[in-house]
């Protein structure tokens, strides 16, 4: 199965390159997202190719973008007589100005602090969904002070901070794609 798919590169949106991708590279996908620890050979088996050719599919769709890094997930329960428990919290963001370069200087703003797990720009409702991370409240309180409060385009901030997380997975469902599918 061949999936034709169209990538952006440059920041004007023009599409500049095609890819395909097929049945292999999407499995490839899905057992590096699993797990990127795996060695080129046991990841060949895996999928039933050769290492060489494993080696040369996972150097293109890494050089095409698709995998945009390979990092490490921390076990947050194990890790706490260490670190302390801490404290997630889901942070809704209104904007009191709402125009694009207003948002974008927001993004910028969030994007470079550590604390900021995840940042989505959403609609309807709240201008950004984030997902922010701090040792304790007082932590929180001067990300909130450092990020929401001193920036005078923020209206209106509303947290919601986790008790317990249930689930984290952090997986597309790439072996779901449809032909046709746009990656």
């Amino acid at each position: 199965m061949f999936i034709q798919s169209r990538f952006k590169i440059s920041r004007k949106g023009q599409f500049l390159e095609q890819l395909d991708v097929d049945t292999i590279d999407l499995k490839l996908l899905d057992q590096l997202q699993r797990d990127a620890s795996l060695s080129n050979l046991a990841l060949a088996e895996l999928v039933h190719v050769s290492p060489a050719t494993c080696l040369r599919r996972i150097k293109r769709l890494t050089d095409a973008g698709l995998i945009e890094r390979q990092v490490a997930v921390l076990s947050a329960d194990r890790l706490a007589p260490v670190l302390g428990h801490g404290l997630t919290a889901l942070v809704e963001i209104t904007l009191d100005q709402q125009g694009a370069e207003h948002q974008a200087a927001f993004e910028q703003r969030v994007a470079v602090d550590d604390a900021v797990q995840q940042c989505y720009r959403v609609s309807p409702g709240p201008d950004f969904c984030l997902v922010v991370y701090a040792a304790d409240m007082p932590g929180y309180l001067a990300l909130a002070e450092r990020l929401f409060t001193s920036d005078a385009n923020v209206r209106n901030v509303k947290a919601f901070f986790s008790l317990k997380r249930s689930k984290f997975l952090p997986l597309l469902p790439v072996l779901a794609a449809a032909p046709g599918t746009a990656l």
